[in-house]
């Protein structure tokens, strides 16, 4: 089976395209190795998947070519315990901290300048 199908189906990609972008960029490592999108994956296989801000290290349990529900797909592979430990650290960390440009709405006002331009000046 293609990388690329079954990281589709396993829902590590929203759409099949974007999983074999991902794989072309050197996002997906197979067996530790960069691969392409045709590479035909087993099971035991081990592929390291990033995505976003996060990384998988997972070992392929099942194949499966269709994109089913997620109670399916996550029974297509198992994650490492170090992989699962990381990442909910990660998460962690990012629910403690806030992002900055989260409050901002596009561009400031004209009340906004002006608060703006009045602080610069020092007033």
């Amino acid at each position: 089976m293609r990388i690329d199908k079954w990281l589709w189906a396993a829902r590590f990609f929203k759409t099949r395209s974007l999983a074999a972008q991902a794989v072309d960029s050197g996002k997906v490592q197979w067996n530790g190795e960069r691969c392409k999108p045709a590479r035909e994956i087993r099971v035991g296989d081990a592929l390291r998947v990033r995505s976003g801000e996060f990384e998988w290290e997972v070992f392929v349990r099942g194949l499966s070519d269709k994109r089913g529900p997620a109670s399916v797909a996550q029974t297509l592979y198992e994650e490492s315990g170090e992989s699962r430990a990381r990442r909910e650290e990660q998460r962690a960390m990012r629910r403690l901290t806030q992002e900055p440009a989260r409050d901002i709405k596009g561009r400031p006002t004209k009340r906004d300048r002006r608060q703006l331009a009045n602080w610069q000046a020092g007033e």
